[in-house]
């Protein structure tokens, strides 16, 4: 979708923004199942990288206990299967590394938890920051379903949050993370002072990538204090900023999931549930996300029932374009499904 494309939406009311969106939810989506997934972090703190929201780098005085080693092996296992048992179908990993390389014995471990955690039945997301060709391939083969590896945003303002690598830099990632065939989670952080445009822009550069990303989480910036973020105090988006993203983004990207990501509990109940009927479809389950604050997941679950929004399996279709997801006898309540006039993934 091109620049104009997305600004020519951004500028309809609300409303009729949502209606659009929903529409095309439920012509390619399945809707109605929910992504849910659970984020553990591997080793945190230390960071070479400089991001300016983030409290893991150690350019950083945020307080953060950096690890000097990984999570032991049989520690993620157990909060795996906790997961599972949760209700979680995605264990998300994530390591403060400005990236890894073959041969490095802490890559080996990586590859050794990857193998063990898709043995539990659970589909397998990591982010470690930037890879080459080799650890991509490494990493499908260990069976690793997902790569997290986000753009945060525009190209044009990256460089005033991150310094210490390129947009070209992630782009070049994200690059062998699809040859390598394994399933690309690419989002943003929306309230990092960046204006519309810089959101169109991600927008754009995202829904141009080739296959489009499977997920795009939606982050709005949580504040850390001793974070270069907590000197600038940028605006925090509000809800309805976030209700325009989740819209905007499934207009974009009919068939990715659209995950409500870092920032989800200020959201009211009511905030959430126009996310989800805007095209949003997987969250994360679980109290904290790497150093950020979460929903307790009891409360997480009992807003899907009430919501009448089900967790889909592990690996379950959830994208059928050309396919009605309503029959005859149980029309949908509002659009006509139709065929999906996106190109599938």
């Amino acid at each position: 979708m091109t620049y104009d494309e997305l600004k020519t939406l951004s500028e309809l009311p609300l409303l009729l923004l949502v209606e659009r969106a929903h529409a095309v939810h439920c012509r390619c989506r399945s809707f109605g199942k929910v992504q849910v997934c659970t984020l553990v972090s591997l080793k945190t703190g230390n960071c070479s990288e400089d991001c300016a929201y983030c409290a893991q780098s150690a350019r950083h005085h945020t307080g953060v206990v950096a690890d000097k080693a990984l999570m032991p092996k049989e520690q993620v296992i157990n909060r795996a299967m906790e997961a599972k048992a949760a209700g979680a179908t995605r264990f998300c990993m994530g390591a403060a590394w400005r990236g890894v390389r073959l041969g490095d014995p802490r890559f080996d471990e990586v590859l050794d938890i990857v193998r063990a955690v898709r043995a539990l039945g659970l589909e397998v997301c990591a982010t470690l920051g930037m890879l080459g060709e080799a650890e991509a391939e490494a990493l499908r083969e260990a069976g690793l379903s997902a790569y997290n590896h986000n753009l945060d945003t525009s190209r044009e303002y990256y460089p005033s949050i991150v310094t210490s690598h390129t947009y070209e830099d992630r782009l070049e990632t994200i690059g062998h993370i699809n040859r390598a065939g394994i399933k690309l989670c690419c989002g943003g952080i929306i309230g990092l002072g960046e204006s519309v445009q810089d959101r169109l822009r991600l927008l754009e550069t995202v829904s141009s990538l080739d296959p489009q990303p499977e997920s795009f989480p939606i982050n709005a910036l949580i504040t850390i204090p001793g974070t270069p973020m907590s000197r600038r105090r940028p605006d925090a988006p509000d809800a309805l900023e976030t209700v325009r993203m989740v819209a905007l983004a499934r207009l974009a990207l009919p068939h990715s999931h659209v995950r409500l990501s870092a920032g989800r509990e200020r959201l009211s109940p009511e905030g959430q549930a126009l996310c989800f009927y805007a095209g949003a479809d997987s969250l994360f389950l679980g109290e904290r996300l790497l150093t950020a604050p979460n929903a307790a997941p009891e409360k997480d679950l009992e807003l899907l029932r009430r919501l009448g929004l089900q967790a889909e399996l592990p690996d379950e279709p959830t994208s059928a374009p050309g396919t009605p997801l309503y029959s005859d006898d149980e029309p949908h309540p509002c659009f006509n499904p139709g065929p999906c006039s996106a190109p599938p993934q």
